[in-house]
């Protein structure tokens, strides 16, 4: 679809990087960009978010470029979406349809499949008046009062029956997953969960330490469903290493909780492998992003490694960092050329044994 794109500056200092990365979004959506309009704003307008007069301008831009779809950088509310719908005559997606419609592009899976409609749905109740609007039943009208209104509540019961199906689901896979890591931590198993932004490299970095083909490619999103490989390595033995999904700036809090079942995986992992991409310009604040998302599934704690990966695009050479108590904080590595990946092999014994000590004298502690 011939698509235009809207993205408005609120201050933000990295406001370039992040219209860019929206940009690899709608693509990675299959649009074909055909403009693009910015504003500046210090705050949203109430009712079209970038004002009546960039809204006007466009309008006019979106009918000279013939554009199909108008793809708005920011979440919009339900009467922002409505009132721009109404201006442009065109269906306008904001950021969080956007990802939601990439993840059910992305998702193979019978479990991601079910997570990609949970969220959709959770998203669409709150729009079903926008959607009712072009026949002005969200409120009834003159002839359509009595049937407007039971129309628009059988569609809300409706998706709430579906919802309640859908957890319903997903709790069973989460019961499921819940006695295939009890049966590993029986086997003694490392559990290690892959974690990062969104194109960082993590599915590539899981192929490489597991010689497994999980789906690689340089593009947004493009891992939803965790793969599990077993791997052996020296000095750890035999460890599970989870590839999960990747995070990104202002992920939909719906998104989250929906792929709850997902990112159980991580927040009962053993250790965590933070993969970063050392090449990108904002680095540090997608390290930042991934920390934030850690935080609130509760994976804040779990102890982690800090992989730079992609190291051969950033101009370093793979090495090892330390903290002050001689821990390991980070590990440069780089994914494609294979470089590394016996120091982070290296890495991952070294801090499994820490990990499995303290687990050992924590149940110890418990004992007494």
């Amino acid at each position: 679809m011939r698509a235009l794109i809207i993205s408005v500056d609120l201050g933000d200092p990295d406001f370039a990087a992040h219209a860019e990365e929206f940009a690899m979004l709608a693509k990675g959506a299959g649009a074909e960009i055909v403009g693009t309009l910015t504003a500046r704003r210090d705050r949203p307008d109430a009712k079209f978010f970038i004002g009546s007069g960039k809204a006007d301008e466009g309008v006019a831009m979106a009918q000279a470029l013939l554009a199909d779809i108008v793809l708005f950088d920011q979440p919009l509310s339900p009467a922002q979406q409505r009132n721009l719908e109404r201006a442009f005559n065109l269906r306008v997606v904001d950021r969080v349809a956007l990802i939601l419609d990439i993840f059910a592009l992305r998702a193979k899976s019978h479990e991601g499949k079910l997570q990609v409609e949970l969220a959709q749905l959770q998203h669409l109740a709150t729009r079903l008046t926008r959607m009712w609007s072009h026949l002005e039943r969200q409120r009834g009208g003159i002839g359509m009062r009595g049937p407007g209104e039971s129309q628009l509540e059988m569609d809300r019961r409706m998706i709430g029956a579906k919802v309640k199906v859908l957890r319903e689901r997903l709790d069973k896979v989460e019961r499921q997953r819940v006695t295939q890591r009890r049966a590993r931590a029986r086997g003694g198993a490392l559990s290690v969960s892959l974690v990062g932004y969104t194109n960082a490299g993590k599915s590539t970095l899981f192929n490489a330490l597991t010689r497994a083909d999980s789906y690689a490619a340089d593009q947004l999103f493009a891992t939803l469903d965790t793969t599990t490989r077993r791997i052996w390595i020296e000095g750890a033995g035999s460890v599970v290493v989870s590839d999960t999904v990747g995070f990104i700036r202002d992920l939909p809090h719906g998104l989250i909780a929906a792929f709850r079942a997902t990112l159980e995986e991580t927040v009962h992992a053993d250790l965590l492998l933070h993969v970063a991409d050392a090449a990108s310009p904002q680095r540090d604040e997608q390290i930042f992003e991934v920390n934030k998302v850690l935080a609130e599934i509760g994976a804040a704690s779990i102890p982690t490694i800090l992989v730079y990966n992609k190291i051969d695009l950033a101009g370093l050479e793979p090495r090892v960092e330390r903290d002050a108590h001689g821990t390991i904080a980070r590990v440069f590595v780089s994914a494609t050329e294979r470089a590394g990946l016996d120091a982070l092999r290296g890495a991952i014994a070294e801090t499994g044994q820490i990990v499995g000590n303290n687990a050992a004298n924590y149940q110890t502690l418990q004992s007494e």
